[in-house]
This record gives structure tokens, C-alpha cells and sequence, in this order.
């Protein structure tokens, strides 16, 4: 099976005055097309929607924040998969809207019945379009952005890539606008730090930045899924990312060889839905860590944070507060807190339901 996730940012789909660019949305609909015709099956994660209403109308006063996003996103969405709808209907192929939020993400059977859906659509030849509903997604219930939708996607769909466009070649190894600045080709699985390398500046339509791409693609890297990040605004990008011979600048993050199941990488990508923290001692992170698999057990927490029922998310901290991994909580959190410290008790958080990071 080949499956691509292909995430195409704000900056790539408007001009500088914020208009849709039509002519860059057509040449990358031709690509998308190009590829459904050699037989992949493609999600594109399509950013805009706030941009284009913003060019389509103007408010009547002064809006805050919230009341903007609502508005332009409303009006253009609408006008975004409009576009979207005619561009692939020229090529005979069907699209439809996926929106969703956050929130509806959060529960395990809300998350399955997404991947429901974007099965049957990829199953009958239809691509998904999917975007964050930012009519109805504000301050806590919002993704970072939809570069953090996008990594959810691509591990939730089972991936063969998942590809990044933004409006520059990659990661570099210093300032991009530095000319003596190259793009580092390829980043290997591990805990190295690139911080210093990626500027924190964020796109001038969306809500992202390099940083964030950075942070999700080595996240869905390490399950499984290899990650470009790259300029969609060269042309024929998408063609030439997947043509072997082809020297066209990229940043690719090289997969983990370690499997990951399908629960825990929905575990993975659930940090924001957590609703408490597991406070452990040295010695439990050093177990949960190792190189052996291990349950989170009573007898390493030190404390318990916030309220939490069966089977909800819980973040794992270490001595330092550092979050180490994520979890499926076996116990509420009145019940857990009676137990810390005790031993011969099953786990607060089983291996099956664990992701460390």
C-alpha cells in the first residue's frame, strides 16, 4: 500500500497580501493528481482557510482574536474546498471535507471513527481534505496547528510518508537567510537537539513554525513514518520528492526501525488531552526508560496532579519535571492516590497503553 499525508501550510497556498494563490493550489492539485494516478492513495492537510476568508470579507467592526478566526474561517473554508472541489474535478477525481477538532480526537472511539472514515473515502477513491474546524476551535480546544493534525493523520492512517510543504527548502543548519545556511539533508532517529539550528519566528499566515514542524516530525518519525519537510513553492515538488534521482533540497527525518502499535501512537499524539500527571521517582524513570519494557507500578509515583478517571490520558513527570512519556490510566485518581508507594498492585499504567518519548 502506498499512502502519502501531504500537510500544505498557510504560506505556500496565499500571496503576500493574503489572497488565495490560485495558481500555486492548481499546479500542487495537478501533482496530488499525477500521484493518484500511479496508484497512491493521498490525505492532503490543507491550511488557508482563516487566510482566504480574510481576503474574501471584511468585517463590519473591529473583531477580537477569536471572533476573526471564527468569521474568516467560516467563509473560507467554504471557499477553500470550493476551490479544492473544481481543481480535481477538472482531473476526474472526487475530494471531500474532513474537519474536525482537538477535542473530538480525544477519546479513542472518536479517533477510530475518524480513521473510519478517511478508510471508506480512500477505499472509493476519494481524497480527503482535512482541515482543523476553527469555527468552533478556540484557545485550549485548538491544535498547535495543522502541522500537529498532520503528524496525527499520518500515524493514525499508517503512513507510507507523511510530507511537510512550508514556504522554505527545510531545516537548516543555521539562519536560512544566511547564505552561508545549508539545508540539512537528513536527520537520523535519537535524541539530538536541532533548537539551536531552527528559527522560532512563526509563518506569517498560520500559527506554526519550524519549531513545531521540527518537534512533530521527529515525533512521527520515531514511530515508523519518515517525514520531508520542504518549499512548496517549487515547482513539481511533490514529483520530485518521490523521484529517487531527483537532488531537490529537502530536510528528511529517517524512521525509527522500532514498531509501534496503533494504540500507542494514538497514545503518542494525545499530550493534549492528558488529565493528570503521574509524578515518579529516579527509579521508575530509569525502568520506564531502559532498554526493557516495563509497567508505570505504585511503588515508583511520588505524586498525583489534577483529576482523572479509568482509562483517560495521564502525562508522566520525572523528578526534574520533565515529561517522559504518556499513558492509559488503569485506576481514577481518588483510588491512585491511596496506592502510591504500595507494591503487588497492578500497574497504574500498563506497558500496552504506554509511549515514552
Amino acid at each position: 500500500m502506498k499512502r502519502l499525508a501531504i500537510k500544505i501550510g498557510s504560506n505556500v497556498l496565499t500571496r503576500k497580501d493574503g489572497t488565495l494563490d490560485i495558481t500555486r493550489m492548481s499546479a500542487l492539485v495537478d501533482q496530488v493528481a499525477e500521484l493518484h494516478r500511479l496508484g497512491w492513495e493521498v490525505v492532503l492537510i490543507s491550511s488557508g482557510a482563516v487566510a482566504s476568508g480574510r481576503s474574501e470579507i471584511q468585517a463590519s467592526k473591529r473583531l477580537d482574536a477569536i471572533s476573526a478566526r471564527q468569521l474568516y474561517s467560516a467563509v473560507g473554508q467554504a471557499k477553500l474546498i470550493n476551490r479544492y472541489y473544481e481543481l480535481f474535478r477538472e482531473h476526474g477525481i472526487a475530494c471531500g471535507q474532513v474537519l474536525t477538532t482537538k477535542e473530538s480526537l480525544g477519546s479513542r472511539t472518536h479517533y477510530l471513527n475518524q480513521k473510519h472514515c478517511m478508510e471508506v473515502m480512500l477505499e472509493n477513491c476519494v481524497i480527503p481534505i482535512a482541515n482543523e474546524n476553527d469555527t468552533i476551535s478556540v484557545t485550549e480546544l485548538m491544535f498547535t496547528d495543522n502541522d500537529e493534525l498532520s503528524g496525527l493523520i499520518a500515524t493514525m492512517m499508517d503512513m507510507s510518508a507523511l510530507i511537510i510543504l512550508s514556504n522554505i527548502d527545510g531545516i537548516y543548519d543555521g539562519d536560512p537567510s544566511d547564505p552561508k545556511s545549508r539545508v540539512i539533508r537528513e536527520i537520523a532517529p535519537g535524541k539530538e537537539d536541532l533548537s539551536e539550528h531552527i528559527q522560532t519566528s512563526k509563518s506569517t499566515f498560520g500559527r506554526g513554525g519550524m519549531l513545531t514542524k521540527c518537534r512533530i516530525a521527529r515525533k512521527v518519525a520515531d514511530e515508523g513514518i519518515p517525514v520531508i519537510i520542504a518549499n512548496g513553492k517549487r515547482e513539481d515538488i511533490l514529483l520530485k520528492l518521490l523521484d529517487p534521482a531527483s537532488d531537490t533540497p529537502r530536510t528528511r527525518f529517517l524512521p525509527s526501525g522500532k514498531p509501534v502499535s496503533g494504540l500507542k501512537k494514538w497514545i503518542a499524539h494525545s499530550e493534549g488531552f492528558a488529565k493528570g500527571e503521574i509524578r515518579v521517582n529516579q527509579g521508575a524513570e530509569q525502568a520506564l526508560t531502559g532498554p526493557r519494557a516495563t509497567s508505570l507500578l505504585f511503588v515508583g509515583v511520588t505524586r498525583i496532579e489534577g483529576d482523572f478517571e479509568k482509562d483517560d490520558i495521564v502525562r508522566i513527570i520525572n523528578e526534574k519535571g520533565q515529561t517522559i512519556g504518556l499513558g492509559c490510566a488503569a485506576y481514577g485518581s481518588e483510588e491512585a492516590r491511596a496506592l502510591i508507594g504500595r507494591r503487588d498492585l497492578k500497574p497504574l499504567v500498563h506497558y500496552d497503553y504506554l509511549y515514552i518519548e
